[in-house]
């Protein structure tokens, strides 16, 4: 496999690294002439100098024969336009890009790029899973879907505590998929599967019904009239 590494930092020079020890090729494009010389050092004659963003590097590295481009520049402008590229100009497979501000992720999706990183939003997931009043937490983007796994811990007063998925009303397109006790037993989905508090639901919906599965699985029961 053939991939494109834009972004000569720490963390492109580590997943360089590691692809090249699983025996893919890699070009890694970098502006700053230091770092490619670090790279060239280290990894041997797998960088070129350039900017990722412009089509014509891009041309010169090869990219309409690339199978992946990862951009992981400290810029998520630079990351975007890259990707744009790449998948428009030289019809690339698959782009990956790393998000350092989590808001920029909305429209990195609306312009089609495939895969999204974004640390804060995964080390954000990993410190909600462990507070009992967390959300509704992303667990992956499923791709050219725009369906997700996501993760719910019912809630002690949710309206759902007690009954059965079957008299559930999810969002269109939404379904549960794994329901897990608080003993870490888990369970398969069926209509008679029962919803306790503290459970924790693996569901799958489509990324724009993520605040409706939380209404749907979350709100308390309605407030009894007088």
């Amino acid at each position: 496999m053939y991939i494109i590494v834009i972004g000569g930092g720490k963390v492109g020079f580590y997943l360089a690294k590691e692809l090249v020890e699983a025996n893919h090729e890699v070009l890694v494009i970098e502006q700053d002439p230091d770092k490619v010389r670090e790279i060239q050092d280290e990894l041997g004659d797998i960088v070129m100098e350039g900017d990722g963003c412009e089509a014509t590097v891009l041309d010169k590295a090869g990219t309409a024969r690339a199978d992946m481009v990862l951009a992981v520049t400290g810029d998520d402008e630079d990351n975007l336009v890259s990707c744009q590229v790449a998948k428009q100009r030289f019809n690339v497979g698959r782009t990956v890009a790393r998000i350092n501000n989590p808001q920029n992720e909305a429209i990195f999706r609306k312009l089609d790029v495939d895969i999204t990183v974004s640390a804060t939003t995964a080390i954000l997931s990993h410190i909600e899973q462990e507070l009992p009043t967390h959300q509704l937490i992303p667990l992956m983007r499923l791709k050219g879907s725009g369906l997700e796994i996501v993760e719910v811990r019912i809630p002690d007063d949710s309206r759902v505590v007690g009954r059965p998925l079957r008299e559930i009303l999810l969002p269109q397109q939404s379904m549960v998929a794994l329901v897990i006790g608080e003993d870490g037993t888990p369970r398969m989905a069926g209509g008679d599967t029962v919803v306790r508090a503290g459970d924790e639901v693996v569901a799958v919906t489509m990324h724009d019904s993520e605040e409706a599965l939380r209404e749907a699985l979350m709100a308390p029961p309605p407030a009894r009239a007088f």
